[in-house]
């Protein structure tokens, strides 16, 4: 019985693969090879040893949006008459909305606006406030935790630049603060309507992908690393993940691996264990027009560079165990055994005596 004439079933990857078994006992791994005597026959296709990097990626499927969406409070008293466009984008100084026709600013920080300024005042809220007062270009003052004369008179100059009442007191409905610029997602209220509400909601100013990642993926979603995303019309972009939350969720379905296989389940009926994963795209121009949208998210789970591969169909299977391929050369033909190493794309890397890149190898009908 010739090598090619016992069929065998090889398993790769998840996926079930037919190779021929060959009965040459005296070929091994870490032993002596003896060679078969030369056969005249030659394969019906050959293909050639290659020198490459192979890479084993994973593919997730990511929604491109501005993130999350958060409500904007207001604390302003009277009736709101005007509210920022829906997709606007509001950043320092800006105008939020109008009540009773008075501007509410948009200023930066973390501590809410929850008392007036004015001066005497002290506490971190003041030289949160007088950064602001700073960055938009007043002067004159000292930036620190208090609320001084010389404060005072820049906000009644800020003051007149909104056309408010030039009292040199900050109220309380006059400002509203975020971590930075924001987009208008919705309107919560319409003019006509209250203003000491939830009057708007609001995310990030850039585009970013948020995908739901399997537990069993989480090796490749750390901050830092690296991944490709294919848009809807096929251009592809680069992102780098900014954060993985902390909580797991499960949720049907999970990423699919290029070889096929899917990530292991940590329920029943199909449901996977997924933690949120947000991706930035520091080109947010290679978004082009896009600005909500399924994505695919593409990241490396195994890279091997510069190693020798031959097609996965090469290999052929031998009986003691362990692979061989069969090295053609002119008219003749010899088993040759060899180590795997790394599966990817259909083509498997290989090391053995004589085995070098252009050497010519058997492959099945």
């Amino acid at each position: 019985m010739t090598p090619r004439s016992a069929g065998v079933l090889l398993a790769v990857g998840g996926t079930v693969l037919a190779v021929a078994a060959a009965a040459v006992a005296a070929v091994g791994f870490g032993g002596r090879e003896a060679e078969p005597p030369p056969r005249r026959t030659t394969p019906a296709a050959t293909a050639q040893v290659t020198r490459q990097t192979l890479v084993r990626t994973a593919t997730a499927t990511g929604e491109l949006t501005y993130g999350e969406a958060r409500p904007l409070d207001s604390k302003a008293a009277g009736t709101v008459t005007w509210l920022a466009p829906v997709g606007s984008v509001v950043r320092r100084g800006g105008v939020l909305l109008r009540a009773d026709e008075r501007p509410v600013a948009l200023l930066y920080g973390q501590v809410p606006m929850f008392r007036e300024l004015s001066e005497g005042v002290e506490g971190t809220d003041v030289v949160q406030f007088e950064r602001n007062l700073r960055a938009l270009g007043y002067r004159w003052f000292t930036v620190d935790e208090r609320f001084t004369d010389a404060t005072a008179r820049a906000v009644k100059r800020w003051q007149a630049d909104l056309g408010l009442e030039e009292t040199g007191k900050v109220a309380v409905g006059q400002v509203i603060y975020a971590p930075g610029p924001v987009r208008i997602a919705t309107h919560q209220v319409r003019p006509g309507a209250a203003a000491t509400a939830e009057v708007l909601t609001y995310s990030g100013s850039t585009k970013v992908v948020s995908v739901a990642a399997g537990t069993s993926e989480l090796a490749w979603a750390r901050p830092g690393v690296k991944v490709t995303l294919t848009l809807p019309d096929g251009g592809t972009v680069p992102g780098t993940v900014l954060k993985v939350g902390a909580q797991a969720a499960p949720v049907a379905g999970g990423a699919t691996s290029t070889d096929g296989e899917q990530p292991a389940e940590a329920g029943g009926m199909g449901e996977e264990a997924t933690v949120p994963v947000v991706i930035g795209v520091h080109d947010q121009r290679a978004l082009g027009r896009f600005e909500t949208a399924p994505v695919d998210v593409r990241h490396v789970i195994e890279e091997r560079k510069d190693v020798l591969t031959v097609p996965v169909p090469a290999l052929l299977a031998l009986s003691e165990g362990g692979y061989a391929v069969e090295v053609v050369t002119g008219g003749t033909t010899r088993l040759v055994a060899v180590r795997t190493g790394m599966f990817a794309d259909g083509r498997v890397e290989v090391r053995g005596d004589g085995i070098r890149a252009g050497v010519t190898v058997g492959m099945p009908k």
